[in-house]
């Protein structure tokens, strides 16, 4: 099924024409779950890879053994989604049991700190069906991995993550079954299975990255609001009473997404330059927790709006890479050149 982004409350660039030579066209994901198949784009589903072709592998020094049996965290979405589709009452006595057996603990003990590790694989994107993903000529095929612990970086708690562009058609022999890592160090990393429905929208830039005049003006013409936190899932049945705010409704759309701007909501907004060139690097890919939540409740594709009161509706992912939201930004110059990440 399609999903459709609802028209923005207001046309922004007729209140404040600068925006317009400021707009940049994103493509919404809008993963959900279902099964694809290697010829599929996907988040969290089987790849089209050779079989000839060694998978990517984690090797940065770091604790690897202790975390999360990767088969216990696909065994426990299994049974809950089975339980919620048979009972509202939940899992069977057996099936609780089972589910009480899956704790975090020391599962791979023979895992020295620099044993390769197989890398998850997170999305698969083909052109075909991302018409902003750009076009680096290596291949119609962008595969996006990242390791299943928060242990890189400088700060020692970030994600490390790999990319691989490839031409379809020359993939022969598939691999007949994905390495998976045994230990991951969050559930909240393994990327449940989803088909996709791309859709172009359009967006502004983040409210702080706005000259500052411009920014005075957009909050006299949004007057008073009363302080709403953006992220709150606890709240995401509430619906706002208040007029269309810029940063929630009017710049950068929630969820799963190529290109467009970043939402810098927890950090403010921060240096972005390529490590090689010193080219400000751009948002390949955002990798989100949330769909939508309340204060981005104007962004529910029309498809979606019945089922926006469904617990877990707004996660089909059930991931929340680093703060909750990872975007991946490139080198627009080289697309070889060093990624920069980006955690919100």
């Amino acid at each position: 099924m399609a999903r459709t982004t609802p028209p923005r409350p207001v046309d922004v660039e007729a209140a404040f024409p600068e925006l317009a030579t400021m707009r940049r066209t994103a493509t919404r994901l809008h993963p959900r779950r279902g099964v694809p198949t290697v010829h599929d784009s996907s988040v969290g589903g089987p790849l089209l890879w050779p079989a000839d072709e060694p998978w990517p592998v984690c090797t940065i020094p770091h604790k690897r053994g202790s975390g999360y049996r990767y088969s216990e965290v696909v065994r426990e979405r299994e049974i809950r989604e089975l339980a919620r589709r048979r009972d509202p009452r939940g899992p069977t006595p057996e099936e609780a049991q089972e589910l009480a057996g899956f704790k975090r603990g020391r599962h791979a003990p023979h895992l020295a700190d620099t044993d390769p590790i197989p890398m998850l694989a997170v999305a698969q994107l083909y052109r075909r069906d991302v018409p902003g993903l750009p076009d680096t000529g290596e291949g119609d095929l962008l595969q996006v991995f990242w390791c299943g612990f928060e242990r890189h970086g400088d700060s020692r708690y970030e994600l490390h993550v790999q990319m691989r562009r490839r031409h379809s058609k020359d993939v022969g022999t598939l691999l007949a079954e994905q390495p998976v890592p045994e230990v991951i160090g969050r559930p909240e990393l393994v990327p449940s299975p989803c088909v996709l429905h791309p859709e172009e929208i359009v967006e502004h830039p983040y409210f702080m990255t706005l000259d500052p005049s411009l920014q005075d003006r957009i909050d006299a013409w949004e007057g008073p609001e009363d302080e709403e936190d953006e992220e709150d899932e606890e709240d995401e049945e509430s619906e706002g009473e208040e007029g269309p705010q810029y940063i929630y409704d009017l710049s950068t759309a929630p969820g799963w997404k190529v290109g467009g701007y970043i939402a810098w909501n927890l950090t403010g907004p921060g240096p972005l330059d390529c490590g090689t060139c010193g080219t400000e690097l751009t948002p390949l890919l955002t990798a989100d927790q949330y769909e939508w939540t309340s204060g981005s409740s104007s962004w529910i594709p029309h498809e979606d709006r019945q089922d926006r009161r469904v617990r877990g509706a707004n996660t089909p992912t059930r991931v929340s890479p680093g703060r909750g939201r990872l975007t991946i930004a490139v080198c627009p110059r080289d697309a070889n050149h060093p990624i920069g990440l980006v955690s919100q």
